[in-house]
């Protein structure tokens, strides 16, 4: 029979699910307009690439500042929605003034890269510290299928991403970045009475105070994360479109490039049940070893039908990863500090993401030496990450077992 508490609990999880999934579709027509509205005003083509450099890198340090705010602020019970509502508002009014800026001509260089800048920064609102809700008010049990349930909607908007890139790319930028950021700050608007909800539920005597110093576990989790987004990014925006092009025409990719995405969104939660009983460590580190396994398989598929199973499980791999990571950091309830280590999670897939482009704007894809290097790092990325949590996990459960 369900509970007031557990529909609550769902509630705060569809609710953050439908803003990531907003946010992610809002951060896709960025990308499929970017060129345009640089060409608009004069930016040359190989500057783009660059601009979108500055954004990852804008968001490995904002993402973290951000969540470390949460943590402060949401110490009295609706501050963070106000917080959180305030930047919004400023991030999407931003975001849609771009494409009107853009449309000025020439003399509107600096303020494109501004309001470009204005909208990086304050979109770091946006996800870690929505998210602490789950870690400071939800009872740890729920955590994993509430961390699934969010990652649902970032799965949902990389599934669809393709078909948005066809619909989009002969229409003009002003109604989608309209529409996009109209309906991001109406999602974002209503998180201040999800957090008075969601308090009122749980009613906390008192939250903890945010923690000064992370402990050796958190950073090793967001360094091995480091490592197995940087596989996820060279595996999936840089490898599989060339796997998927051995044995598809090219206008087939719209419909096979989202396989990824399926096994994705399918895996989060029958994995939230292992995270909930086993731990989110374990749960990344099994799943780094798997899917590089299906990175192998797809790159020695000798098939379709066999690469798409191999990629429907490296999606399902990639999935488990986030979501374990995503409960992981909210897990750790005790110090106050959720918002700090879930906005590093955030940077962590900055940093890859920043790493991915960068091994793009210089070729290093296209270079022979360093073919082979790109197309096997997703394995060792994958492996070594995963590899190294289970040995940490296992560490962690042996001094248990002699601490009881």
């Amino acid at each position: 029979m369900t509970t007031k508490a557990d529909r609550a609990v769902n509630r705060t999880g569809a609710y953050l699910a439908v803003l990531q999934l907003v946010f992610t579709l809002g951060w896709t027509t960025y990308l499929i307009y970017l060129p345009k509205l640089c060409a608009d005003v004069g930016i040359a083509p190989s500057t783009v690439i660059l601009i979108l450099m500055m954004d990852q890198a804008i968001f490995a340090v904002s993402d973290t500042a951000m969540g470390m705010a949460a943590d402060r602020i949401s110490i009295l019970v609706g501050r963070l929605g106000v917080f959180v509502g305030i930047l919004a508002a400023i991030s999407c009014t931003a975001f849609i003034a771009l494409p009107y800026v853009a449309g000025t001509g020439p003399g509107a260089k600096v303020w494109l890269i501004a309001s470009i800048v204005i909208w990086a920064v304050t979109s770091s609102a946006l996800r870690a510290p929505p998210l602490t809700l789950l870690g400071k008010y939800r009872a740890q049990p729920s955590v994993p299928f509430l961390a699934a349930l969010a990652m649902l909607g970032y799965g949902i908007a990389g599934a669809v991403s393709p078909y948005l890139a066809v619909v989009l790319r002969d229409h003009d930028a002003r109604l989608p970045f309209v529409l996009s950021g109209a309906v991001l700050l109406l999602t974002a608007l209503a998180f201040s009475g999800i957090e008075r909800r969601v308090a009122e539920d749980v009613q906390p005597e008192r939250l903890p105070p945010p923690a000064k110093r992370l402990g050796a576990v958190p950073m090793f989790l967001i360094g091995s994360l480091v490592l197995l987004s940087l596989g996820y990014q060279l595996h999936f925006n840089i490898n599989s479109a060339p796997f998927y092009l051995r044995f598809a025409k090219p206008d087939e990719l719209q419909w096979l490039m989202p396989v990824f995405w399926i096994g994705f969104n399918i895996a989060m939660f029958p994995a939230s049940i292992v995270v909930k009983h086993r731990g989110g460590l374990i749960a990344m580190g099994a799943a780094g070893l798997l899917g590089a396994f299906a990175i192998v398989a797809a790159e020695i598929a000798g098939s379709l039908n066999v690469l798409i199973v191999a990629q429907f499980m490296a999606g399902a791999a990639w999935g488990r990863m986030l979501m374990s990571a995503v409960s992981a950091a909210l897990a750790i309830g005790e110090t106050g500090a959720e918002g700090k280590v879930t906005g590093l999670v955030f940077s962590a897939l900055a940093l890859a993401t920043f790493a991915r482009m960068a091994a793009v704007a210089g070729g290093l894809q296209k270079l022979p030496d360093y073919a082979p290097l790109v197309h096997w790092a997703p394995v060792a990325c994958w492996s070594v990450a995963g590899a190294g949590l289970l040995v940490i996990a296992a560490s962690r459960a042996q001094r248990g077992v002699q601490g009881a």
